[in-house]
C-alpha cells in the first residue's frame, strides 16, 4: 500500500464482484415470475400458475456476490476498527463518511435483493386456489437492488481510496520539546 494508492487487485476485485452482482440483479428483474390465471376444465377451479424460478437464483446470486465484495473490502481494511489508526485529516474524515454511507447502501441493496428473491420464490412455489388475480413480484425491486449495488460499489472505491491514503500518511507528531517554552529562565 505504498504512497496511499491501495492495492490494484482489491480495487479490481471489488469492482468486478459488484458488477457481477449488478448483472445478476438486472437479470433477475428481467426474469421475474409472472403468474397466469388458468381454469381447470375438470374441477372448474381457477389457479395461478407461475413461470420459472430463475429470478430467485439470480437474486440470491446477486446477494452473494455483493456480500463477498463487501466482505473482501472489510477484511482488507479490517473494518476500519482494527489495525493501524488513521491519520487525522481530511482523508480520515472522508473515509469515515464513505464507510458509513457504503454500509447504508449495502444494507439497502442486500435487503432489496433478498426480499425480491424470497418474494419471487414464494409466488413461484405455491399455487393459490380461487385466486381472482395472480400476484407477482412488484416490478422494480431488483432494479432498486441494482441501483444500490452500483452506489455501494462507488462508495466502496472511494472509501478504500481515502482509507489507504489515511493509513499510509505518516502520523503527525508534535516536535520533541527539550525544554520549557514559557520563557522563564532559571534564577541563579
Amino acid at each position: 500500500m505504498g504512497e496511499g494508492k491501495g492495492s490494484t487487485l482489491v480495487f479490481v476485485l471489488v469492482i468486478a464482484l459488484c458488477l457481477v452482482a449488478f448483472g445478476f440483479s438486472i437479470a433477475a428483474e428481467r426474469r421475474r415470475s409472472i403468474g397466469k390465471s388458468i381454469q381447470d376444465p375438470i374441477t372448474n377451479a381457477t389457479y395461478c400458475v407461475y413461470s420459472s424460478d430463475v429470478a430467485t437464483g439470480y437474486g440470491v446470486g446477486a446477494f452473494l456476490f455483493l456480500l463477498s465484495s463487501e466482505s473482501l473490502l472489510m477484511g482488507v481494511t479490517k473494518c476500519m476498527c482494527f489495525g493501524r489508526p488513521l491519520s487525522p485529516g481530511s482523508d480520515r474524515a472522508w473515509s469515515i463518511i464513505y464507510f458509513i454511507s457504503s454500509w447504508m447502501t449495502f444494507l439497502v441493496a442486500e435487503a432489496c435483493l433478498i426480499a425480491g428473491a424470497t418474494k419471487n420464490a414464494y409466488h413461484t412455489k405455491y399455487l393459490s386456489a380461487q385466486a381472482f388475480s395472480c400476484e407477482s413480484l412488484r416490478k422494480g425491486i431488483f432494479i432498486a437492488g441494482a441501483v444500490f449495488t452500483v452506489a455501494t460499489m462507488i462508495l466502496n472505491v472511494y472509501y478504500y481510496f481515502h482509507f489507504t491514503k489515511s493509513v499510509s500518511s505518516p502520523p503527525t507528531h508534535k516536535g520533541n520539546r527539550t525544554g520549557s517554552n514559557i520563557g522563564m529562565a532559571g534564577y541563579a
